[in-house]
Order: C-alpha cells, then sequence, then structure tokens
C-alpha cells in the first residue's frame, strides 16, 4: 500500500456505508462510503439541497478544505448521502441543520424537486457516481450558523443571475451537481 491508499485508508469516509442503487434509485444494499467514491466507483443515492431566501437568491456554500473531494468548491448548499432506513427528506434536514445551523423553523417548504444520475472523477482523487435528487427550500429566517468542519464560507448569489452568466461566476469553481441541478432547474 502506498502512502496515498494508506491516507485513504485512514480517512473518515472508510468507517461510513452509502446505499447503492440501480439506475432507477432503487437500493441494491449498502457499500462503504470511500469504496464508492474511488476506483471505478459504485453506484450510490444522494442529494444536493438548494436553499432560497424570498428574493431569489441561493445560498453557495463552500466545501471545507479537508473534503476528499472538490475540497473548496461552491456548492448549492448542501449534498450528502442518506443513511439506510433515512429518507431524503429526513438526511436534508439533519445536514442542514449540521453543516449550517439551519432548523426546520426556519422553512416550511422543503420539497424533492428534481432526480439525475451523475458520474465525473475529480484529478485523481476519486469520483461522484450517484442517482442525485434535488430537494429545495424558501428560508423564513436568514439566520446561518456554519460548521467550519464542513462550510468554508457561503455566499447569497442571485439564482437566475448565475445560471444565465456563469462565467461572471467561474472563479467560485461551482461543484458539478450543482451545476447541472441548476441546468435542470433552468432548462426544465
Amino acid at each position: 500500500m502506498d502512502t496515498t491508499d494508506a491516507e485513504t485508508a485512514d480517512h473518515p469516509n472508510a468507517g461510513q456505508d452509502v446505499i447503492a442503487v440501480d439506475s432507477d434509485d432503487n437500493a441494491a444494499g449498502t457499500v462503504n462510503r470511500l469504496d464508492a467514491h474511488t476506483g471505478d466507483g459504485i453506484r450510490h443515492r444522494a442529494f444536493t439541497v438548494l436553499v432560497f431566501d424570498g428574493d431569489g437568491n441561493v445560498l453557495l456554500a463552500q466545501r471545507a478544505p479537508t473534503k476528499r473531494l472538490w475540497d473548496t468548491h461552491w456548492d448549492g448548499t448542501v449534498a450528502s448521502h442518506p443513511v439506510e432506513g433515512q429518507t431524503q427528506l429526513e438526511a436534508t434536514r439533519e445536514r442542514l441543520e449540521e453543516e449550517l445551523g439551519v432548523t426546520p423553523d426556519q422553512y416550511s417548504d422543503l420539497r424533492v424537486t428534481d432526480k439525475f444520475e451523475y458520474k465525473r472523477y475529480y484529478l485523481d482523487a476519486g469520483l461522484e457516481w450517484e442517482v442525485c435528487s434535488v430537494l429545495q427550500c424558501t428560508l423564513d429566517d436568514v439566520s446561518l450558523d456554519p460548521d467550519e468542519e464542513e462550510v468554508a464560507g457561503v455566499l447569497w448569489a442571485p439564482y437566475e443571475r448565475l445560471y444565465e452568466n456563469q462565467r461572471w461566476y467561474r472563479q467560485l469553481r461551482l461543484c458539478p451537481w450543482f451545476e447541472i441541478a441548476m441546468r435542470r432547474d433552468f432548462e426544465g
């Protein structure tokens, strides 16, 4: 085992599982999270959340520099994986609170708006091969308390302007799943 393999095996993700799925998002058991994101990867269930304010701005969250994949890239608010027995809504509520301090009393309209499959490699560090549900909600109270272990920064961006003028925002280095979700949202 070379140094890179040893570092990967010690990564916290090596102790977690994700839900393997077929292309129709039917569960096929659990697999090690690290195995799902290395080598050829294993298709698994995931979600991304787009949180809005009342003025049409989307909350972007910069991934912490300690993330194994897409570190310091800007994401559509929160992205993660539900665990076995957990719905997308339950997983989303949990991650919003853990990563950003956003509690369910700050929104009332959390809903699944889309689902898509994608596969993207990140440098030589691994890949995402996911059937990704997209969830959206609007905050009535935009108070945030980001966890620095998960989130390096936050930014409210005008969603429509971001979509229409992506080159103006290219310095943000957006996560691929967020770019796909945004494109599908506008191109329907």
